[in-house]
């Protein structure tokens, strides 16, 4: 399991902060203040119910499996020890056992609201083949979307960018695939 790297700055070191002071205490007050309630105005079953069936279409023209998770806000603890999205996004795909399919061909796209961050975690069957720099593309435009609050519109450039790379180095097999992920987003 490989994560696509931050696309902004280099990534750092589990636990390291980073910023000053003032900036450490930001980030914290903007997880206290980004809630769950929040996240479901924004992400609406309407809104859930789209991700879901783009992940299924997506998955019928190629042999990845996608899942798309989507996280208010990090606990106290995870913001005290300094975890960063990508950190979060990776305990996530383990806990998520997307990691655990016959191909290694799961991914993750992780958006920490709180952080204004989506991250992209392949398998290690995905991300041998798919330069880091197409999942950080693909990241930038997503952000792009949410940053301008268009977040149904970022929600499918997500999977149709991880769809559009999984479609190119795995195309869809010539029997039928099983879905070995269920498709429904994850709303943490």
């Amino acid at each position: 399991m490989v994560a696509a790297p931050r696309a902004a700055g280099e990534p750092r070191a589990a636990g390291e902060l980073r910023g000053t002071p003032l900036q450490r205490l930001a980030r914290m007050l903007r997880h206290l203040c980004c809630t769950r309630a929040g996240t479901h105005r924004v992400f609406t079953p309407q809104l859930l119910e789209q991700i879901e069936r783009a992940c299924a279409a997506a998955e019928t023209r190629h042999a990845g499996e996608i899942r798309f998770a989507v996280e208010a806000a990090l606990p106290a603890a995870a913001l005290w020890h300094g975890i960063t999205p990508r950190e979060r996004a990776l305990a996530l795909f383990a806990q998520l056992r997307i990691w655990d399919t016959e191909h290694n061909n799961g991914v993750l796209i992780y958006v920490l609201r709180a952080d204004r961050a989506v991250e992209i975690i392949a398998d290690r069957g995905i991300n041998a083949r798919v330069p880091d720099a197409e999942w950080r593309s693909v990241c930038l435009e997503v952000q792009t979307h949410y940053r301008a609050g268009r977040f149904a519109e970022g929600s499918q450039a997500a999977i149709a960018g991880v769809a559009a790379l999984l479609e190119r180095h795995f195309p869809a097999p010539q029997s039928a695939a099983t879905n070995e992920l269920p498709n429904q987003p994850i709303l943490l």
